[in-house]
């Protein structure tokens, strides 16, 4: 299977998401607000949202979650816009594909009591988190940092989360993994980190990018 997750961060961009999954088979869309812009989540961008989930080829609410890092939006409103999307997702019964930098205790906390799933993308939180975002049943989504000469902390991560609870990412345009690092990302370099995860796992890049496939196909229900 050969598909494209093209994620959403704010209302233009969850649009263009829907449209291209339009006119490409092998394209699906998310849609969301990241909470960069959190304090753009108005009830009429949430009713768009919602109509643009109808789509059937929008499989997942996202990107959404909490960023304290850069505080683009004041944290309570983050907060708030994490909950509303959440409270989506259920009413739409599709996973999530969540952000956490610098807030994985709320994040955590969130998705604690919320009773669903998806992916904690671009993990960041090292392997000391890494029990408890399994524990609420989410996948792990590893990028471009892994291969990073400094992120051996990732690699662990890698390495230790369940063959079958496993994606690899790219975050395109950012965080170009080696060796394009420094240039525009794109999907095809998710090759790289599909590497850097078989040599962190010890296995063949094969088994990684058919595994990490079948999971990306059974959590977002693609065809």
């Amino acid at each position: 299977m050969v598909a494209v997750l093209n994620v959403g961060v704010d209302l233009a961009s969850s649009r263009a998401a829907v449209a291209l999954a339009e006119e490409h088979d092998f394209i699906y869309a998310a849609v969301g607000i990241h909470p960069h812009d959190a304090k753009m989540l108005t009830p009429v961008v949430l009713d768009e949202l919602r109509t643009l989930a109808q789509h059937p080829k929008m499989v997942a609410v996202g990107e959404i979650g909490l960023d304290y890092y850069r505080d683009l939006s004041p944290r309570p409103v983050q907060r708030q816009a994490f909950a509303d999307q959440l409270e989506l997702a259920t009413e739409l019964g599709l996973p999530v594909v969540v952000h956490s930098r610098d807030a994985y205790d709320d994040v955590l906390s969130a998705l604690g009591k919320w009773k669903g799933t998806g992916v904690l993308h671009s993990y960041s939180a090292g392997p000391e988190r890494l029990e408890e975002v399994l524990a609420l049943g989410f996948s792990i989504g590893i990028t471009g940092p892994v291969t990073f000469r400094k992120a051996d902390s990732l690699r662990a991560v890698a390495a230790a989360v369940p063959l079958e609870r496993l994606l690899v990412e790219t975050d395109c345009p950012y965080l170009t993994p080696v060796p394009h690092r420094g240039r525009r990302n794109e999907p095809a370099y998710v090759r790289h980190v599909a590497e850097a995860v078989a040599v962190a796992r010890g296995m063949p890049v094969g088994a990684v990018a058919r595994a990490t496939a079948d999971n990306a196909a059974s959590l977002f229900g693609l065809l």
